[in-house]
């Protein structure tokens, strides 16, 4: 039997079939859930049920104050080195395979990385102080 014969009747669309099932009963199990939790639930609405809860702590204040824009900066650069460390995974496991190619590649991805992180050191990003 030829190699694209046999391709032709592996691949074809009534293998997805189990797939589309699985999405609809999935889809339909959220719903289901959804209204019944909605149909079953308690309905007494009452001013202390309807305040914000924290976690039994008096609510103090506005949680509409302005804060400080360094944490929003050291999350948004954890997220951009953490991510520069799940892209060595690949590398690792095949790093024989990719050679002197592969080793040229993710130094220079290092060094670009690594740029950007002196760039950051060096407009401030990392200093607390005010």
């Amino acid at each position: 039997m030829p190699f694209n014969l046999l391709q032709a009747e592996t691949n074809n669309a009534l293998n997805y079939f189990p797939i589309v099932i699985q999405i609809i009963f999935a889809i339909g199990l959220v719903f289901t859930i959804i209204w019944g939790s909605n149909l079953l639930g308690p309905k007494r609405k009452t001013s202390d049920k309807l305040q914000n809860f924290e976690s039994g702590i008096e609510i103090k204040g506005n949680a509409r104050q302005p804060m400080a824009i360094k944490y929003f900066l050291v999350a948004i650069l954890f997220v951009l080195f953490d991510v520069e460390v799940i892209f060595f995974y690949p590398y690792a496991v095949n790093f024989r395979e990719l050679g002197w190619h592969g080793f040229v590649a993710v130094v220079f991805f290092v060094a670009s990385f690594l740029a950007g992180f002196i760039y950051i050191f060096k407009k401030g990003a990392m200093k607390w102080e005010d």
